[in-house]
């Protein structure tokens, strides 16, 4: 399919109700409204042109962006285009999902979540949280910069009620990520997590809630998943 043709598609499968949906969590026009679920069922017709995926993101159009997410060889992009992206996520959904998905998986993961976390930008801050813990849980422990993991744990226990709001999300996120991911750490992770306790993050007039670190934790323990790693973390 060409780019005019998915833009078409995605048109004919946006509804109101899922654009609704999508408004009172912070999406931003231009948007069609697409579930997910539909986006998954384009990737096959987009997934081995690099360039077309590209197009898509660029479009400025949020259905079209994720679509490109999902589709996109993490391998081939570059740092320039992740900046790009980073840079065009206007909106929690891209940023903490698509954006962090796709930089976690590609070569410059660490040295992108580095930057980022320190970021003025809240949105571009917040990705860098994500890409960071999407990067532990499809890592080796061997791999890992375990001392630095444990650093930002410590930043996080003491800097995480201060921080701007889906900063606060994805630094929590971050947590629970190290303790069901990495074996190593899981205990200073627990201890980090009763230590933040319950975070606080404005999601407007949505019922979405902020999952308690430890119990999210206790929860992977309790089906012996603490430590197994994910395949993939674009989803």
């Amino acid at each position: 399919m060409t780019y005019d043709e998915i833009m078409e598609k995605l048109k004919q499968l946006g509804t109101e109700q899922t654009k609704k949906t999508f408004i009172r969590h912070g999406a931003k026009e231009p948007f069609f409204g697409v579930k997910v679920g539909d986006l998954k069922k384009l990737v096959k017709f987009v997934k081995k042109d690099h360039s077309l995926a590209l197009a898509l993101y660029n479009s400025g159009n949020h259905d079209a962006m994720y679509l490109a997410g999902l589709s996109v060889n993490p391998k081939l992009m570059t740092k320039e285009n992740l900046q790009q992206w980073s840079e065009k996520a206007n909106w929690s959904m891209l940023a903490e999902y698509t954006v962090a998905g796709v930089a976690a998986e590609s070569d410059y993961a660490l040295e992108l979540a580095r930057e980022w976390i320190h970021s003025n930008d809240e949105l571009i801050s917040a990705a860098g949280w994500s890409t960071y813990a999407n990067y532990l849980s499809i890592t080796e422990d061997e791999k890992l910069d375990l001392d630095e993991v444990s650093r930002l744990l410590t930043t996080i226990e003491q800097s995480i009620h201060k921080e701007r709001n889906r900063v606060r999300y994805t630094m929590n996120s971050f947590v629970i990520s190290v303790g069901g991911y990495i074996l190593p750490l899981s205990e200073k992770a627990k201890i980090t997590a009763e230590q933040i306790g319950k975070v606080h993050v404005e999601f407007g007039t949505t019922a979405c809630k902020v999952p308690l670190a430890i119990d999210y934790i206790k929860k992977m323990e309790a089906k012996d998943r603490l430590g197994v790693k994910r395949k993939t973390c674009i989803c």
